[in-house]
């Protein structure tokens, strides 16, 4: 009997990160799902260049391409690359299953313009392109609405120890003199860690004063931070059994285009560091910390009408002008955001989900989903989970 040959596929991923982790074991399901690979796979971290095991002559290689070196390096390879680095190198063009940053800083923005507020700064590590691709894009969807933000560059070049104090006393200064209360967004969850530092020590109050929110999610980092941090869960175990997937079809023959696939996060994980209102106006605040304190039971803009006695015209003018949607849309998209942590995190029935988020029946609830979300919630469900 005649052995199945088994695919040689090696993986230049960091997994020293959450992002790196999970994005291997999307790959590892993908290969289980479709009669198994020899992984070939080193502990690295992410600053380390990946590197083959000399003499190595297998079928196919996915590894983050982050610089001209490992393009140079992979070019020479002797198996297809597909790459899941979100860095953009011009002349360089392997196959790309990558996060689609845009739809990232969007999420960012909508979740932190949600809370209320008008008053934004980014802190990041600029000269990179998948940074600036990131920081663009929040600068741009807050620009559709009128509101600027404030950017701190973080220093880059110096030795770790002197750069890291250099950076918190001028993160310090500028956390100081931005307009409070104000939401900043960090490229990374270590660099969030920074800004909580920095606001601990000239004491600030976190969230009341400064929402920290990092453009990724590691669980580890934003866990273990004080407060807990908010950041954009990137699916990449989705990134990861996708580009399996691509090089599957590259090992077989079949052509793939040249751009980049761009994989869609799928939700905020919210946290203490932005779990506050940035709203002054006190009926207001009343209003939507009602409608988020009960929007999981039936009520209606009538029972928030008889728990904030204003007239139902000031109720929807106000929500208007702060949150630029109605109450009665406003109880619906918290009943979303329920749902979409439900399907997530829990392996609870979508009927239940449904019943357990506000909604009236799952006819509604799987029409309301479609329409805000574009999938169905068993759809959402398996990409939320890498699938």
């Amino acid at each position: 009997m005649t052995l199945r040959h088994c695919p040689q596929i090696a993986l230049l991923v960091d997994t020293a990160t959450d992002w790196g982790r999970r994005m291997i074991r999307g790959i590892a399901r993908y290969a289980q799902e479709n009669g198994g690979w020899d992984i070939w796979l080193e502990e690295r971290c992410q600053q380390a260049p990946g590197r083959l095991p000399p003499g190595w002559r297998g079928d196919g290689i996915i590894a983050r391409v982050a610089d001209r070196a490992m393009a140079r390096y992979l070019a020479a390879a002797p198996a297809p690359v597909v790459n899941v680095s979100s860095a953009r190198i011009p002349g360089v063009h392997f196959p790309t299953v990558t996060a689609d940053l845009r739809a990232a800083a969007r999420l960012a923005a909508g979740h932190l313009l949600d809370q209320g507020f008008r008053h934004f700064g980014y802190f990041a590590p600029l000269g990179l392109s998948f940074v600036e691709i990131h920081y663009q894009s929040f600068v741009e969807n807050l620009a559709e609405i009128g509101l600027e933000c404030s950017l701190f560059p973080a220093r880059r070049g110096a030795g770790p120890a002197s750069a890291w104090q250099r950076r918190q006393e001028d993160l310090q200064q500028w956390v100081r003199e931005l307009p409070k209360p104000v939401a900043i967004v960090t490229w990374t969850s270590e660099r969030g860690r920074e800004v909580l530092y920095a606001c601990r020590a000239i004491g600030l109050l976190v969230p009341e004063q400064v929402a920290v929110m990092g453009g990724d999610e590691d669980s580890l980092l934003c866990e273990t931070c004080n407060p807990s941090l908010s950041g954009v869960a990137l699916t990449s175990a989705r990134i990861g059994y996708e580009a399996a997937a691509l090089l599957d079809r590259l090992l077989h023959g079949k052509k793939c285009s040249s751009e980049p696939i761009l994989i869609e996060p799928t939700r905020v994980i919210v946290r203490q560091s932005t779990d506050t209102l940035a709203v002054e106006d006190q009926d207001l605040a009343r209003a939507i910390a009602f409608i988020r304190v009960n929007a999981l039971t039936p009520i209606q803009v009538s029972d928030v009408l008889r728990a904030v006695p204003v007239s139902r015209s000031w109720l929807e003018r106000r929500f208007q002008e702060a949150l630029g949607r109605s109450p009665a849309e406003e109880i619906r998209r918290v009943r979303l955001e329920r749902t979409k942590q439900l399907l997530a995190e829990t392996d609870m029935p979508v009927p239940q989900v449904a019943s357990s988020s506000g909604f009236g029946s799952r006819e509604y609830f799987a029409h309301a989903f479609k329409q805000a979300t574009g999938l169905t919630p068993r759809e959402f469900r398996k990409r939320a989970r890498g699938g």
